[in-house]
């Protein structure tokens, strides 16, 4: 699938080499890595890639495993040459990867449904969905891709990628 991605030209970038949790869930401040640990994680995880023919040049935006970090993370991943990016807030899209055993689970419908009711608000917007999802969640809302587009684009967005939206 990646293969295909790259040739499709699709923005491919890093998230973690082993998805680490950086900081705590109730004291974000408290760091759970070392500044080792974090290098080198990211470090893999660009190595993973150039397998595929990506070089770090042509990916230096980056996604924090969990989309959860804090300053010394913004920091360190400032250092590595790297720009932090997250999800804009406001729909639940990131929430594709629950399952409906989760306190948090989200159908597909409703992750549509956060999606359209801001639709006339996404100038600059960057919605965060996941390849793959637990197979659990039978719900894929990656099947539901072209109906979400085709919607955005009754509204008047434009799909680009994030280093087109961001080299702006």
């Amino acid at each position: 699938m990646l293969k295909t991605l790259k040739a499709d030209q699709h923005y491919l970038g890093a998230h973690s080499d082993k998805h680490l949790l950086y900081c705590s869930w109730t004291k974000r401040d408290s760091l759970l890595v070392t500044r080792k640990e974090f290098e080198e994680d990211l470090t893999a995880n660009y190595k993973a890639m150039k397998k595929l023919g990506v070089q770090k040049g042509q990916a230096p935006f980056f996604l924090p495993p969990y989309e959860w970090y804090n300053d010394s993370i913004a920091a360190w991943t400032k250092s590595m040459g790297l720009q932090l990016v997250n999800f804009s807030p406001g729909t639940i899209s990131h929430a594709d990867y629950t399952t409906p055993e989760m306190k948090n689970y989200r159908s597909s419908e409703v992750i549509m449904q956060s999606i359209k009711q801001l639709s006339d608000d996404m100038n600059g917007f960057i919605l965060l969905m996941h390849i793959g999802t637990d197979p659990a969640r039978t719900d894929k809302f990656y099947k539901r891709l072209p109906e979400m587009i085709q919607h955005l684009k009754s509204r008047g967005c434009a799909f680009v990628r994030i280093d087109e939206l961001l080299s702006e």
